[in-house]
């Protein structure tokens, strides 16, 4: 899914108008950054937290050339999954489980 279709998702369910939607997604997603540029963890309850860590400076390897490379230390993004949306993909994840796995019903021949 992309932002253009969360968009239209939205507009559709709420009924506002698919611009006024984009502002307000765009402006979510502006303090959201802004937040983990100052080192601020944002949780949004039944969904999730991002946060920023910082990845330790380390020695890496070129796959290409088998060569040591040294990786700086660096901050990332990071996105840790709330109880309720591990447990709702979990949910579909095992229904897709179960549907690859049921016999295929005979024609009774």
């Amino acid at each position: 899914m992309t932002k253009r279709d969360l968009v239209i998702e939205v507009s559709e369910r709420l009924g506002f108008t698919q611009n006024e939607v984009s502002d307000v997604i765009q402006k979510t997603l502006d303090t959201v950054v802004q937040a983990l540029a100052d080192g601020e963890r944002i949780e949004i309850r039944n969904f999730g937290v991002f946060e920023v860590k910082t990845r330790d400076a380390r020695i890496g390897r070129n796959p290409r050339t088998g060569a040591s490379v040294p990786i700086a230390r660096k901050r990332v993004a990071v996105f840790k999954p709330g109880k309720s949306l591990k447990e709702r993909i979990g949910q579909r994840h095992h229904a897709k489980v179960m549907e690859a796995v049921s016999p295929i019903p005979s024609n009774g021949g």
